[in-house]
């Protein structure tokens, strides 16, 4: 699988920090990309996020020139034909997907596999009308991949098994966490846990029950701590399955159940408040934000993250 380049079919912030990692573990890699101007970026891009790992003490930095020699660039889809894994990482629009797997089986070997680095499209959406439904699997990197190591790889109806295993065999010799799915469910589990959590902590700021900022302040001092060392069905083991049953019986009827809550976050975005990017969301975020953030993404890469 690693005889000839890995491709990387996207170059955007995904698909650079993807094809980075990859390097860094003496991979070669192929970025594919038809705009001229996001190729010239993958070098700089690049280059920030080694320099980001090099201040954590994660990275040689005298390894940055002989990393980025590792990564190839081209706008030509021809050029990915000996490819053994290619790994799709362009806009999350099934249309674009499937157009471009479509391009893909003209060029690649039957073999190949193709690894969609969608959030959230079912495997078997994707793979409809391809050629080789039994190549296409879900590599699904969590943003940025080089600070957060895991991998959903999810198989479609028609996935062969020896592909899953042999992308979670590469993976995982990379210092990432890859799981296989049994089977493809909407959100795969990740979003899934993501945004249950999200849906009642919007719906605790909606209740009047506590502010924004005193919800993410208690997810970070206890279960953002608890789950990066083990998860919630290993501390419900730990903590006893009859106690939380017990809780479980009272507590689970009060919870958030329904879609309601999406009112607080259009009624949010309509005001063109849509976080990060617009400069204020749930938070203003202005340079003393952004700088905290940093700090504490800069502790995670030094101190919690390191094999």
């Amino acid at each position: 699988m690693t005889a000839s380049p890995l491709v990387i079919l996207g170059a955007g912030l995904m698909g650079i920090g993807i094809a980075t990692h990859f390097a860094r573990h003496g991979h070669r890699v192929l970025l594919r990309d038809p705009s001229a101007e996001r190729l010239a970026e993958v070098p700089v891009v690049a280059g920030s996020i080694l320099a980001e790992l090099a201040d954590a003490g994660r990275f040689d930095r005298a390894q940055t020139e002989a990393t980025l020699a590792r990564l190839a660039t081209t706008a030509r889809l021809e050029e990915v034909a000996g490819a053994r894994l290619l790994i799709e990482a362009i806009p999350e629009r099934l249309d674009l997907k499937r157009a471009l797997y479509a391009e893909l089986e003209r060029f690649v070997d039957a073999e190949a596999i193709i690894a969609s680095n969608t959030s959230g499209l079912p495997p078997d959406d994707l793979a409809e009308g391809m050629r080789h439904p039994e190549r296409l699997l879900i590599a699904h990197f969590w943003n940025p991949p080089h600070l957060i190591p895991l991998v959903e790889i999810v198989p479609g109806s028609a996935t062969r098994a020896g592909h899953l295993e042999g992308v979670r065999a590469l993976l995982a010799g990379m210092e990432l966490e890859a799981v296989v799915l049994d089977k493809a469910i909407p959100g795969f589990v990740g979003n899934r846990l993501q945004f249950a959590i999200l849906r009642e902590a919007l719906h605790i700021v909606q209740s009047g029950a506590a502010s924004a900022e005193t919800v993410d302040r208690v997810m970070r001092a206890s279960l953002g701590r608890r789950y990066a060392m083990v998860g919630p069905l290993e501390a419900a083991d730990m903590g006893g399955l009859d106690t939380f049953l017990d809780i479980s019986r009272h507590l689970m009827p009060t919870l958030a159940k329904d879609e309601s809550v999406l009112a607080m976050l259009e009624e949010t975005v309509g005001r063109g408040r849509t976080g990060l990017r617009s400069g204020e969301g749930f938070y203003r975020w202005d340079d003393v934000r952004r700088e905290r953030i940093l700090q504490r993404r800069a502790h995670q890469l030094r101190h919690a993250l390191k094999p």
